[in-house]
């Protein structure tokens, strides 16, 4: 796992926990929640794209 790798699954990780927290609030702020939410897909599109192994090509 690179550098790369690690801090992106340690925002991704605090992330979630921000959200969670802002979910079970009883003082439910929706703009930040959908925030955080967005936030973290991005996060993890960037993972999937890092975590994909490279394919190999064929010469013909």
């Amino acid at each position: 796992m690179t550098d790369r790798m690690f801090h992106l699954l340690e925002r991704f990780q605090m992330l979630d926990a921000q959200l969670r927290r802002a979910q079970g609030s009883t003082r439910r702020n929706l703009l930040e929640i959908m925030k955080l939410e967005r936030r973290k897909l991005r996060i993890r599109a960037r993972l999937a794209r890092l975590f994909v192994p490279p394919t190999a090509f064929v010469s013909l």
